[in-house]
């Protein structure tokens, strides 16, 4: 198993998460070829953009769900479907 390592975000409000070293590692070797100052900046980012993509699917999703329910009760309300 990989040992981890904390890695703190300069805030004044932050929490600290626990990476494997294997990681850090690798996103530490990125930031110098980056527009990032420190890996802290490089996984904050990384982080937002996968929560944005992931918040905005689920968004989508709710929505779906919801217009396929008023469809189908539409179409049973027309008689085309039974309950």
């Amino acid at each position: 198993m990989a040992s981890n390592q904390t890695v703190e975000l300069d805030r004044d409000d932050h929490e600290s998460i626990a990476l494997p070293s294997e990681l850090v590692s690798r996103i530490e070797s990125r930031v110098p070829r980056s527009d990032f100052d420190s890996a802290d900046e490089y996984v904050t980012f990384v982080v937002e953009e996968v929560l944005a993509t992931v918040e905005a699917e689920t968004e989508t999703d709710d929505y779906e769900a919801e217009a396929q329910d008023e469809v189908e009760a539409r179409l049973e309300s027309l008689g085309y479907l039974e309950s």
